[in-house]
């Protein structure tokens, strides 16, 4: 078998098995070997998001983060974790902009050599990051034509593959976010996440199971994207045959069969927001806190303005703001 013949195949559902085990000191240790590198992100209140919502709001500002957005949690702790030849031989991922320049910033930090594949419809912006960071960009039709060269290349190239969300290193990264909100708002009742491939949900639904189990974790998806609500309802994690938003850091064209099954062993559920419905909670953001977003960042806001999130009363709900990677033209024509 080629080194990663196997990813193109489906794999197994594991809706009869029980996701790999998590404990605290996992998510510790993880968090300790990024936290000189990346932002401890701030925990801001909102009293107008409380008084629309009515109960205390909070956002998580990922958008804050290195690389600007959350990704760079999971990507330096999966680089750091590489074994010597694999960091010799250099790295090969897929994305459509964020975990891409994750990848690239965290290559460059940990001195690996960084190939990074993305949809010819990628970003601009994220692209030019991307290169900025020192990766090699190449560029490849859409999501699901650019994971398979991303498998190409690591064959032809002797590349270590680093999945974007399908790694237990990536989901151990990410729930450094999720020890962050709970040391920072220890009566949080609840969090809501926004949810591509399900790298981060699965991280914070995780780390929160292991920390504070009675917290809620919620996920969000776009209707055009709903790779985790499906896997969810069908009890196996899913391919889309189409993605259709905006919201390119959410348009992951599978759920990853590791993140299905934390998600379904440890999230309260997965809700649908419109990408109407996501543009008004940007601008909402920006008018109001005075925080820019990418379209994916504000899912979590759409879907709490939207009354599709079950709150406990008075008990404070924090919003994890995802990321902040927006080309200018494209918010130009959104806030028009």
């Amino acid at each position: 078998m080629t080194p990663c013949s196997h990813l193109r195949q489906p794999r197994k559902p594991l809706a009869s098995k029980s996701p790999p085990s998590f404990d605290r000191d996992r998510f510790e240790e993880a968090r300790a070997r990024i936290a000189g590198s990346i932002h401890r992100t701030p925990l801001l209140p909102s009293r107008h998001l409380s008084h629309r919502v009515g109960v205390p709001v909070y956002l998580k500002c990922e958008n804050l983060q290195k690389t600007g957005a959350f990704k760079v949690r999971g990507a330096l702790n999966r680089l750091l974790r590489l074994t010597d030849e694999e960091r010799e031989r250099g790295v090969v991922t897929i994305s459509a902009g964020n975990h891409a320049q994750a990848v690239a910033w965290a290559a460059a930090a940990a001195g690996v050599k960084a190939v990074v594949v993305m949809p010819e419809h990628a970003s601009r912006t994220k692209v030019e990051a991307s290169r900025g960071y020192g990766a090699e960009v190449v560029l490849h039709g859409d999501a699901k034509a650019a994971f398979e060269r991303a498998f190409s290349l690591a064959e032809e190239r002797g590349l270590r593959f680093v999945h974007p969300f399908d790694d237990e290193e990536v989901v151990a990264g990410h729930g450094s976010c999720a020890l962050e909100i709970l040391e920072d708002l220890p009566d949080v009742g609840a969090i809501v996440v926004p949810v591509g491939g399900g790298g981060l949900i699965s991280g914070i639904a995780a780390a929160t199971a292991a920390v504070r189990p009675g917290v809620a974790v919620w996920g969000v998806e776009p209707e055009g994207a709903d790779a985790m609500h499906r896997s969810l309802a069908k009890g196996e994690a899913v391919h889309l045959d189409h993605v259709d938003t905006l919201a390119d850091g959410l348009g992951a064209p599978m759920a990853g069969v590791l993140n299905h099954a934390i998600v379904a062993a440890h999230a309260r559920g997965v809700v649908l927001v419109s990408d109407a419905e996501i543009v008004e909670a940007m601008k909402l953001l920006l008018e109001r806190t005075k925080l820019l977003t990418e379209p994916a960042g504000a899912a979590g806001l759409a879907a709490l303005l939207a009354g599709r999130i079950e709150l406990a009363d008075d008990a404070p709900v924090t919003v994890v703001l995802s990321g902040g990677n927006i080309d200018l033209g494209l918010l130009g024509r959104l806030l028009a």
